[in-house]
Parts: C-alpha cells; structure tokens; sequence
C-alpha cells in the first residue's frame, strides 16, 4: 500500500475503489536480488582460484521481464599475484591483485521446460599490470540450453588472451572454448544432488586441455544452502602449468560452501 493510500486510510477519506486500485497495481518489471557466500575452495572449472584456501564472495544480480539481465560477482583469488607458475615469488601478472570481479550481461527465456541463455562475461583483476606479461582480465561470449534441471553451455573466448595463458604479442589464446553440462534433482525437504563434467580447451596450448567434473549433495538450511562438493580433472599439473607456487592446483578438492540470496 503506498503513502497516499495510508495517509486515507487513517483519515477516513479511502473507498472500497481506492483500496482496489492500490491492490491491483502492476508488479515491477525490475527485479534485483543479491548473493553472499563462503567456501572453503574456490573452485572455478576444475581448478582452485585460492591454492586450496577459503574464498568470501558477493554480488547482485538485475532481471527484466523481457528477458534482460546483467550483474557482477566479486570473490578473492590468489593466482594473479603468483603468475600462475611453479617459481615462488615470481612477477605475477599483476602486483598488488587478490581480487575477481565478473561483470556480466545477456538474455534469457523459456519456453515450457526448455531453457536458453545468450550472453557475455567478463573477468576482471584488478590490480597493476606486470611489464611483459600478458593480462589475466578476460571476456567471454556463452549460450546455453536446458531442459528441466540439465543445462548444457558453451563459452568462448573473445579477448586476445585467456585468464593469463599464452606470450605477449607471441602466443594468444582467444578462440579457447569450455563446454560444460551441468545437472541437478530435487531429493525433497530442502535435499539436492548436482552433477557437472566440462572440457577446457586453451587456443595454441593443447598441453593445457583438460576435462573437469564435480558431483555433490546440497540442503537448504533456511538461512541458505549447504553445499559439499568434489571436483576433480585430469590436468597435467607440471607439464600443463597447473603448479602454481609448488601447489598443484588442479586435483581433487572436496568442498564445504555455503551460499545465501536475498
């Protein structure tokens, strides 16, 4: 009920019609919701973004009747400082960075149990810039399908240069692609399973290539969802450079999460 209507309602002044109208006012076409969540790995396709340490993120999310959506997802990372290689202390990609950002936007519908999603992302590190090395930020451009809970996606990279893989002005990785399908069911009083394989294909890096999934059981607490998961993938953790800081970032995690909306 709005202020006018109140203001009535106390002075005796509002009609039957007058609460009607105020009743029958047209829902927003905006929605805008938020997200909070903890995890003990932040894991991001097969691999963890912390060397295996909890992440804190957050971030909001803008809707549209028609369709429209955008918004952006902020979490800590570690890699970017570290270069991403196997040396301790080494000149990283970018100095002073311990910090996600994902900006994204696009258009989604439905029609009955089919689902399909057109968009881009993009990841960015803030941070500055090492001399001679490539830039970590990257952007995406995705579609994805679903029917019912299974949701088969696509993305593929736009930017010269894909999460700091390739060589300056030498090798670089944009056209790199990671199909991914994803599953999950409904147990009933607040249970869930989920299921998730991918393939990652880094453009001029095939060394690099690998396969990624993760099954897990989720329970919905009230306050929020519990989530625990295991990932694993078959990456070459020396070989495909996925030792970073001696730590090889690309094995089997289980992970404790939890996550809220609001």
């Amino acid at each position: 009920m709005n202020k006018l209507v109140a203001a009535l309602v106390l002075s005796g002044l509002a009609t039957g019609s007058t609460l009607s109208l105020a009743a029958d006012a047209p829902a927003s076409p905006h929605t805008l919701t938020g997200n909070f969540g903890l995890t003990t790995d932040y894991v991001f396709r097969g691999i963890s973004q912390t060397q295996h340490k909890p992440a804190v993120s957050g971030g909001f999310d803008y809707s549209h009747t028609s369709g429209l959506y955008a918004g952006a997802w902020l979490s800590n990372q570690s890699w970017v400082a570290t270069g991403g290689t196997n040396a301790l202390n080494d000149a990283g990609y970018k100095s002073g960075s311990s910090l996600e950002m994902d900006l994204y936007g696009g258009y989604k519908g439905a029609a009955g149990d089919f689902g399909y999603d057109l968009g881009a992302i993009h990841y960015y590190y803030p941070g500055d810039k090492v001399a001679g090395q490539v830039s970590p930020d990257t952007t995406e451009a995705y579609v994805a399908g679903s029917w019912k809970t299974v949701t088969l996606k696509y993305s593929h990279v736009i930017s010269d240069y894909f999460i700091g893989w390739g060589v300056l002005n030498v090798t670089k990785t944009k056209g790199s692609n990671y199909w991914e399908l994803n599953a999950t069911h409904d147990l009933g009083n607040g249970w869930g399973v989920l299921g998730h394989v991918g393939k990652q294909k880094i453009k001029n890096l095939a060394v690099s290539n690998y396969t990624d999934w993760k099954v897990g059981v989720t329970k919905d607490v009230g306050v929020g969802t519990v989530t625990l998961a295991y990932s694993d993938t078959n990456a070459k953790p020396v070989t495909g450079s996925y030792m970073w800081d001696t730590k090889d970032v690309s094995k089997g995690v289980l992970a404790l999460s939890f996550s809220k909306s609001f």
